[in-house]
């Protein structure tokens, strides 16, 4: 008996059936072929169809129960709809199975294309799923690639000497000055454009012209070469900031985030402790500096001279009360004494201005009344703030989560907690821009860093995803969470 293959089977009729007594499974299989024989005339007889691979084997499934057998029947078919279910209205004609009377009941007939079709689209989802994790990150290091390219072949070139710079360097008002091309290149990357390149230790009369027009900015190596090129350009130029590369690294090997933490920790040219028209020295010890320490008329000296006075054991100059002269010594007494005690150099001097110091101090001592002191005042130090704790999201946001999975669709949610609207994942952006307020978005996809940055602006507590992409900045006032 001919066998139809799975893979041509476009519909699959399935029937139950109640037979009056025991029978065994090949009884109804020929109750079916017997008395459907010659019903529907030559072209849709059973026994022909079975042999030219119409139709497939007809399965039986029988559980005796009560002395009665119950069961179903799976008939497989590639004819089409009509002719299926002509043989499908068929199989309800037969009215016995051996010797007992039985009922056939059609439940259904099952398109298995459309069961093909939808395990067709969950795959379809998988795919595109996994194209839009693994994908598009390689599309945007090719783009990345691309446009670096573009950014090499902008590099310009200025003046006389052909220094390279970025393109339209005239135009802008303010300039970083680095070292040399590698420089240039390193930063027009990472798109700094305003730049322009020394191209050695000697600062030329063009870039001298070029920073009297500009502010500027001297961006240049953590080395003793970056200490030469700085004075070089301070001897000729006008710097406003400067700005250094890490400590032994260099400008042209700096990644992105690194220049951009190196540009925003410039500092005035004044607070780095260089003058531009000597050199680079450092002012220490000069007139009007606050490091002059030892110079007279420092207040510091001052100071210090007045304390050691109130102590009893300085002149009023703050220096110790002895002075030399030749081979003898001028010492006065902590007592008051106006007179000079000459004391011979090899004499020991210790003793006398022992006693006369201690019996001034008996002295003080005895008219000073005691004075109770003030007992202390208790000061309770202040409570340290309690930061609030985050806000705990609705569990409907996380069941939404779950709905959505595989969906490639996203709800958009009121400051109330209602859902506002449903819309593809693709057109996020665009609608987040017209809604006027949004309390939390739930989507299928994955959270990106300009999403993460709109839904701060448009001030969204809670930003739900399937997963977080290349997010450098977390908004704080966004809370993002993810599935899992």
């Amino acid at each position: 008996m001919g066998k139809t293959y799975i893979d041509t089977v476009k519909y699959v009729v399935y029937a139950t059936v109640d037979i009056g007594g025991l029978v065994e499974k090949p009884d109804v299989v020929g109750a079916v072929f017997g008395q459907t024989e010659g019903l529907l005339g030559d072209e849709l007889d059973l026994r022909d169809l079975q042999k030219n691979g119409r139709i497939g084997r007809i399965e039986v499934d029988l559980q005796p129960k009560g002395g009665r057998s119950k069961g179903t029947i799976r008939l497989p078919s590639s004819l089409d709809m009509v002719e299926t279910c002509i043989l499908a209205a068929s199989l309800e004609t037969v009215d016995r199975i051996g010797p007992c009377d039985a009922k056939i009941s059609v439940e259904k007939i099952e398109d298995t294309r459309s069961v093909k079709r939808k395990d067709l689209i969950e795959r379809a989802k998988g795919l595109l799923k996994t194209m839009i994790v693994n994908e598009i990150p390689e599309s945007k290091e090719i783009s990345e690639m691309v446009r670096e390219e573009v950014k090499v072949s902008e590099i310009s070139s200025y003046g006389v000497e052909k220094l390279p710079c970025g393109p339209g360097i005239e135009k802008y008002d303010s300039i970083v000055v680095v070292e040399g091309r590698a420089d240039v290149l390193n930063l027009l990357k990472n798109d700094v454009t305003n730049i322009i390149g020394v191209g050695g230790a000697n600062v030329t009369e063009t870039i001298a012209n070029l920073c009297r027009k500009k502010e500027v900015t001297a961006f240049l190596d953590g080395d003793r070469g970056g200490d030469i090129i700085l004075r070089e350009l301070a001897n000729v130029a006008d710097i406003d900031f400067v700005a250094r590369a890490p400590r032994g690294m260099e400008v042209e090997e700096l990644s992105r985030k690194e220049l951009i933490k190196c540009l925003r920790a410039r500092v005035p040219y004044e607070q780095t402790g260089q003058n531009g028209k000597e050199g680079g020295e450092r002012n220490y010890g000069r007139e009007g500096s606050d490091r002059s320490y030892g110079r007279e008329g420092s207040d510091r000296n001052y100071a210090r001279g007045a304390n050691k006075q109130r102590q009893g054991r300085y002149d009023e100059r703050g220096e110790r009360p002895y002075q030399r002269y030749g081979d003898r010594r001028t010492q006065y007494s902590d007592a008051g004494a106006s007179a000079p005690v000459m004391v011979h150099k090899e004499e020991p001097a210790r003793a006398p201005v022992s006693q006369t110091v201690e019996k001034a101090r008996e002295e003080v001592v005895r008219d000073i009344q005691p004075v109770e002191a003030p007992l202390p005042v208790q000061v309770k130090p202040p409570a340290p703030e309690q930061q609030a704790a985050p806000e705990t999201p609705p569990e409907e946001y996380r069941k939404a989560l779950d709905e959505l999975e595989n969906t490639l669709r996203a709800r958009f949610y009121s400051a109330a907690g209602e859902c506002v609207k449903e819309i593809p994942v693709r057109d996020i952006i665009k609608n987040l821009e017209e809604e006027a307020s949004v309390g939390a978005i739930v989507f299928d996809g994955i959270i990106t860093q300009r999403l993460a940055d709109m839904a701060e602006n448009k001030k969204v507590k809670f930003l739900f995803g399937v997963k977080i992409g290349n997010v450098f900045r977390k908004p704080a006032s966004v809370q993002i969470i993810t599935k899992g």
